[in-house]
């Protein structure tokens, strides 16, 4: 999930609100009084609730020495760096050496630069323009940008009841669309493409906010790769949100319901990665099939292929670590 601020120097209210309305996440203002009177959103100014010289820095790129500065102060807080003439040189390197690199740019085709270079691009943008369209632009391009997983075909190896249980509904503040989904899974190694309860169906109306997501103990894919359980999650959370091609994006938990109903257990492998899911066991209960269609549990079986993601498994408060781990 990318970071997106606006510089709201000198302080234009109209222009503010165009920044919040677009999903900023943070402005930067001189004053943060001015910022409090018109919405509750993250001010970096002094006495903000970012402040800079102590949370961020600002750092002109203009050698190497300068590039050097940017990743000490990095090791403090996030760090908004100006490059001039070059820029993908300078952006690279620090990219490289740093997760919190923050472009100062002025148009779409700046922002585009900063979120592509080294292909995973720097952490965020700081946005500086007096022109409203720009900003819609640019918020509309750092969305989009949210990330990407590799999704690979699972062939069901099995399916079968295993009692009841507690699972978890997790309901996003968004309309979710076919063929995307959450990844969840029983280990940190695999996950399955659980799919949104966005189908017509004759007994329940579709709830395309919704993600029946499977048991209390399973993880869930949230954005940077970081995983929670389940039963962890809670209102105002963000959850990592993929689609058949890979992409992801973020979706703010708006609700979290847990109920005990029927469970059952889907196995299914890829190569040499094994991934399980114990799902509620329900036909409005769907899998992402290998042709980005969706495919209730009731009707699946064996040979059948899904989609879902094998990562490096072993995880501390959600985080991968190298560490020796079996999880089965």
């Amino acid at each position: 999930m990318k970071i997106f601020w606006v510089d709201i120097r000198p302080w234009d209210k109209d222009l503010a609100t165009t920044a919040i309305e677009s999903g900023a996440d943070a402005l930067v203002v001189d004053r943060a009084e001015d910022l409090r009177e018109l919405a509750r959103t993250t001010a970096i100014a002094p006495g903000g609730d970012l402040v800079p010289g102590e949370d961020v820095f600002e750092v002109a790129i203009v050698d190497k020495e300068s590039e050097e500065e940017a990743v000490r102060l990095s090791r403090k807080g996030y760090v908004i760096v100006s490059t001039g003439d070059w820029t993908v040189i300078p952006l690279e390197n620090l990219v490289a050496a740093s997760d919190r690199i923050i472009a100062a740019v002025t148009s779409r085709a700046e922002a585009e630069i900063a979120l592509t270079v080294l292909e995973r691009g720097v952490a965020g943008i700081l946005l500086k323009t007096r022109d409203p369209a720009v900003i819609r632009e640019v918020a509309s391009l750092v969305s989009a940008s949210g990330g990407s997983t590799a999704l690979i075909p699972f062939t069901v190896t099995g399916i079968r009841p295993v009692g009841m249980g507690d699972r978890v509904c997790v309901d996003t503040c968004s309309l979710l669309a076919d063929g995307q989904g959450m990844l969840v899974g029983n280990t940190s190694s695999a996950f399955l493409l659980v799919h949104p309860e966005t189908l017509e169906n004759p007994y329940v109306a579709p709830r395309p906010f919704r993600v029946n997501a499977g048991a209390v103990h399973a993880y869930i894919m949230l954005p940077g790769g970081k995983t929670a359980y389940l039963a962890d999650l809670k209102v105002g959370d963000h959850v990592a949100v993929a689609e058949r091609g890979g992409r992801t994006t973020d979706a703010v938990v708006g609700r979290v319901k847990i109920e005990r109903r029927p469970l059952l257990l889907v196995e299914a492998e890829s190569g040499d990665a094994r991934v399980g899911l114990i799902l509620q066991n329900a036909e409005t209960i769907r899998l992402v099939a290998e042709d980005g269609g969706a495919i209730s549990v009731v009707d699946l079986k064996e040979g059948d292929r899904i989609l879902g993601s094998a990562t490096e498994g072993g995880r501390h408060f959600g985080i991968a670590v190298k560490e020796t781990i079996l999880e089965k």
